[in-house]
């Protein structure tokens, strides 16, 4: 019987070995590099389920570039999270350096937050950060969940008002364009002064107070578009933002903002900014302004 019993138990060791190899690698990397475990939350229902060519979901959450590093934080912000911590792995020398280079470039910071779903967006983020290597990354939200809700039910309705599963894609667009700019206007205070009784740079502005500047018309214009199951992302010059659709197997920009020009003579409904490609962006604005220059370091989709 103990003849029986020692080579079962070491059955059951190799058994349990090859099982669980890949949770007896991560400790034993953990332990030899000294870095805790990560803690990894479910997201929330506003992650988007796909990647981008400058930005991508990165799973393991252990950065070894730049690049990787980037993706994080498109990861953290695109899961919805409010704070997150993970750790540089030792052979990655200049980790703490480089997330510094990237958590205080505003502006990288702002375009990695034009590719995650408005309600997952941010105001601002803090990056804390020690010699061992530790970083910790707290999202201070753009959107509460008491606006969400009131947004969501807002949007909920629109669309059982005014789009059948009969619709194309481009026909569905194209309703919520019309109906966005005919029921908004633009917000002119915020726009001269920078402040304004309305959250016009917000979805909320758009759809509940009816004003809106750019980040509030593409903001609502995204909502529309996530709820369709249209692959999109937001686009920023220096001074303004828009809606990039992949509809018809390419890339296309959706300019709801300047398809509601402020007019003396009243509301004004255009299309002249309604799915163009990159090329009739550029001759549509023919010149007579930088507003839709971009950087297509970051956009690259319109590089093709």
């Amino acid at each position: 019987m103990k003849r029986l019993i020692l080579p079962s138990i070491l059955i059951l060791l190799i058994v349990l070995e090859l099982v669980y190899m890949d949770d007896i690698k991560e400790v034993a990397t953990n332990i030899i590099n000294n870095r805790p475990k990560l803690i990894i939350e479910p997201s929330n229902d506003y992650k988007k389920e796909y990647d981008f060519m400058f930005v991508e979901r990165n799973d393991s959450y252990i950065p070894y570039s730049l690049k990787d590093i980037r993706n994080i934080f498109f990861s953290v912000i695109n899961n919805g999270w409010d704070e997150f911590t993970f750790y540089c792995p030792t052979e990655y020398e200049d980790c703490v350096k480089d997330i510094q280079t990237i958590s205080g470039n505003e502006v990288l910071l702002t375009d990695i937050n034009n590719y995650v779903s408005p309600f997952n967006s941010f105001t601002s983020i803090e990056t804390t950060y020690d010699d061992s290597g530790e970083i910790n990354v707290k999202i201070h939200k753009l959107y509460t969940e008491e606006k969400i809700n009131q947004i969501n039910d807002k949007v909920n309705k629109i669309i059982k008002d005014n789009i059948n599963n009969s619709m194309s894609d481009e026909a569905k667009i194209r309703v919520i364009h019309d109906y966005i700019i005919n029921n908004t206007e633009y917000d002119t205070v915020r726009n001269n002064e920078g402040t304004s009784e309305y959250d016009s740079n917000t979805a909320y502005g758009t759809l509940i107070q009816h004003k809106a500047i750019c980040s509030g018309y593409a903001d609502a214009m995204e909502l529309f578009l996530n709820k369709f199951g249209i692959k999109n992302y937001k686009v920023a010059s220096k001074t303004h933002v828009w809606n990039a659709v992949y509809i018809n197997n390419k890339w296309l920009h959706l300019d709801l903002t300047w398809d509601d020009p402020v007019s003396a003579r009243g509301p004004i409904l255009d299309h002249k900014y309604f799915l163009i490609t990159n090329q009739k962006l550029v001759e549509t604005d023919d010149g007579n302004t930088e507003t839709h220059i971009f950087d297509k370091s970051i956009y690259l989709e319109f590089n093709y």
